[in-house]
């Protein structure tokens, strides 16, 4: 936990840039911005747990609503930083324990992602290749501008992207994955909206906005539906049909005691908006 408080920082005038994330709050959304653009925002180590930082911070915290994962630069992310993972081929072992380590460190950030209470929305202005396409992936929604675009390369390189394919086949068809994944080709943020790796595309100068006002709709919505949704959205679309169905009526009959649901329904009949008591 101390490590990854010292790789992120509060954006101040007198901070330093020797950081891994930049970390602000806007009105209810945590902003994550990747903070290496030299190194086109590869996942290093230290960004590794910059970013699972940031989002236990989100999870735990009440009044956070919304997180948002930018970036610094040309480039959104490109994956993990293959110079850190190559200087470990000294080790006694060729490095396989480190690079099984940073897999599971990585996976892991990926997965909290998943299991944060608060949506989570990759703001992608550039280039997401291998484990930055992951990251996309792995967020609830995505926004993207028009100089974006997606790859997983790793086959061009003879290192599949194995950990990459996890997030984006439960994201696009399968042959649509399997040609990312097989190809390794760089893939424009339109076609990525059409695969369904991203929800919208804009232009440069509107990225900030558009995703600005996507998380500003998800908090003007009551706190409890959005945390029971996602929550409910992730365990569902891994289980069958009929258990789907049986898991989804139980969650339904327990919202209906909450609070803003009577509000809500009120609010609905009255023709007035409604007073969200879990805000």
């Amino acid at each position: 936990m101390a490590a990854a408080k010292q790789a992120l920082r509060r954006k101040e005038a007198t901070a330093t840039r020797d950081v891994e994330v930049e970390v602000e709050r806007r009105a209810g959304i945590l902003m994550l911005t990747l903070a290496r653009p030299e190194r086109r925002n590869s996942l290093s180590e230290a960004m590794l747990r910059a970013l699972q930082g940031g989002i236990d911070e989100a999870a735990r915290d009440a009044g956070i609503r919304a997180v948002v994962i930018a970036a610094k630069g040309p480039a959104f992310c490109a994956g993990h930083d293959l110079k850190e993972l190559s200087s470990r081929r000294s080790d006694a072992d060729g490095g396989r324990a480190y690079f099984a380590k940073i897999m599971r460190q990585c996976a892991e950030m990926m997965r909290s992602i998943v299991r944060c209470p608060k949506p989570v929305i990759a703001a992608v202005q550039g280039p997401a290749s291998a484990a930055g396409c992951q990251l996309v992936a792995s967020c609830d929604l995505a926004v993207a501008s028009e100089q974006a675009s997606f790859a997983t390369p790793g086959v061009n390189i003879g290192l599949f992207c194995s950990t990459p394919m996890v997030a984006l086949s439960r994201n696009v068809p399968r042959k649509r994955a399997m040609e990312m994944l097989l190809l390794g080709e760089m893939l424009p943020a339109r076609a990525a909206a059409e695969y369904g790796l991203v929800n919208r595309v804009v232009t440069a100068d509107k990225l900030d906005a558009e995703v600005k006002a996507l998380a500003g709709a998800m908090i003007g919505k009551s706190a409890v539906a959005v945390t029971t949704g996602k929550t409910m959205f992730y365990k569902q679309i891994e289980m069958g049909m009929e258990a789907a169905y049986e898991y989804a009526a139980e969650v339904m009959a327990c919202n209906m005691m909450a609070e803003d649901v009577g509000e809500g329904i009120d609010a609905f009949t009255q023709k007035r908006p409604p007073q969200w008591k879990n805000k």
